[in-house]
């Protein structure tokens, strides 16, 4: 049985990126739903507690994946790789963490 996988990322983006820029990186992360197999949803956000534990990190996203093999293929997926292409150089840190759902 497929087990789903939990994609997730912290963004912190370089101070002169505008929050205009901020939204065209998640609007085109978002247009990857649909077109990556296995790639259930996608919801993104920015932070919002006064917990204080985000360590920089300003904006944040969760993907579902249906199973690790369609995470796995969706790495090197020519969408995949023209999102990066346009959101990284706008990112002075990043961090992804993914999980299998039990």
């Amino acid at each position: 049985m497929k087990k789903q996988v939990k994609h997730y990322g912290c963004f912190e983006f370089h101070p002169e990126i505008s929050e205009e820029q901020i939204e065209e990186c998640f609007r085109k992360m978002n247009t990857m739903v649909g077109e990556i197999p296995g790639l259930l949803d996608f919801h993104f956000g920015p932070y919002e507690s006064d917990e204080g534990l985000n360590e920089g990190y300003t904006h944040g996203f969760i993907m579902t994946f249906d199973s690790a093999d369609s995470r796995d293929a969706y790495l090197p997926h020519p969408k995949h790789e023209e999102v990066k292409d346009f959101v990284v150089p706008k990112l002075k840190r990043v961090v992804v963490f993914d999980f299998v759902m039990p």
